[in-house]
């Protein structure tokens, strides 16, 4: 891989083999998962129960569902659970199988590749920077009118790399024009949690009124919890409930996830810990690179999407120069619409935010 190639937050081994940093030693500024790490009432709950894993976990997942629809106070019945929220997508997707589909631009790849592996060709719906890449519903719902065969819109919510997001009136203004037209609508709710106020752009509790719409959500970033392979969906359509079941392999979720699912959702003081560093650190880091020459963009998520400013700088040179003090941020040049100017980090303990500032400022200062 050449060295100019921007790199994914996970890239951690293809880094430390390039740069020769120890990939433990590697801040990761660039994998937008809760700095506060696993939850230590979890640990706590699951050291003494780790028998669980010489059991199948129950084939239909009861009790998980069950702790998932009184988090998220949905119907216990709308809910699926699968491997991460990445084998829903592709379990959703299958079992829609559309033949065109409307992606928001830029957003996660992994949406275009499901699309394309059953034969679907995607559309794109360019976010505008003039916007401040934050979505237009009107413009949105104008660009579906002009292509009625798209059977399928997929949203990132807040949107990944932008963190921009629609809000509630403007989902249930799309939702009720796809429910007329007949296209299914996936919200993927990863970094939903994060919000300043999560009801004011969630679209589960929409899931009830619209038969059209799916939710995503998983464990991987708030939860700081990748490794379990956790994640859920939330749809009042029973058919497609029923197709993704009968096609989706048993047992995908583990037993030790399961367990940890049934606890990890009602652990009120991590969320209420997360959500109190994430916003405090938000408003210092938004204020601190006001003072650079770089412009930044609203931020719902855990992250921040920036345009760097300055003449002979780049997002290349700012991840070299971070990755340089053992600091890995995300280059967004490789997102379609964005450009070798965009560059992505997330909100991590103040003093390791302290250092990336620091770092920023020698060059952007």
């Amino acid at each position: 891989m050449a060295a100019n190639t921007p790199f994914h937050g996970s890239d951690l081994e293809k880094i430390e083999q390039l740069y020769g940093i120890p990939k433990e030693k590697i801040i990761g500024f660039g994998s937008n998962v809760n700095p506060l790490g696993l939850s230590p009432r979890l640990k706590e709950y699951l050291a003494p129960r780790l028998d669980v894993l010489s059991s199948y976990p129950d084939r239909e997942y009861t009790g998980l569902r069950k702790a998932i629809a009184a988090y998220t106070k949905a119907d216990a019945a709308h809910v699926l659970c699968g491997n991460g929220s990445t084998e829903l997508i592709s379990a959703c997707i299958r079992a829609l199988s559309p033949e065109r589909a409307l992606l928001v631009s830029p957003s996660y790849s992994e949406y275009e590749r499901e699309l394309r592996l059953v034969g679907c060709v995607p559309d794109y719906f360019a976010l505008s920077e003039e916007r401040d890449f934050q979505p237009d519903t009107t413009e949105l719902i104008r660009r579906l009118e002009e292509t009625p065969s798209v059977r399928m819109l997929i949203l990132c919510n807040p949107n990944n790399p932008t963190s921009g997001a629609f809000n509630v009136s403007g989902l249930r203004e799309l939702l009720s024009f796809c429910q007329d037209a007949g296209i299914h609508v996936m919200v993927d709710e990863t970094y939903a949690e994060f919000a300043p106020d999560v009801d004011s752009i969630s679209a589960i509790p929409l899931a009830k009124e619209f038969s059209c719409l799916v939710v995503l959500r998983g464990i991987s970033k708030f939860w700081a919890a990748p490794g379990l392979r956790l994640g859920y969906a939330v749809t009042s359509d029973a058919a497609l409930r029923e197709t993704v079941l009968s096609r989706k392999d048993p047992w995908t979720v583990s037993s030790l996830a399961d367990l940890a699912g049934q606890f990890l959702f009602s652990d009120t003081t991590y969320i209420e810990e997360t959500r109190s560093l994430i916003s405090s650190e938000r408003r210092r880091i938004q204020q601190a690179l006001s003072g650079l020459a770089v412009k930044t963009y609203p931020c719902y998520a855990n992250f921040i999407l920036c345009r760097n400013l300055k003449k002979g700088v780049n997002a290349h040179v700012l991840f070299e120069a971070a990755i340089r003090q053992g600091m890995m941020i995300r280059d967004c040049s490789d997102f379609p619409g964005l450009n070798r100017d965009f560059f992505r980090f997330c909100f991590l303990l103040p003093k390791q935010n302290d250092r990336l500032l620091s770092c920023l400022s020698e060059l952007l200062g």
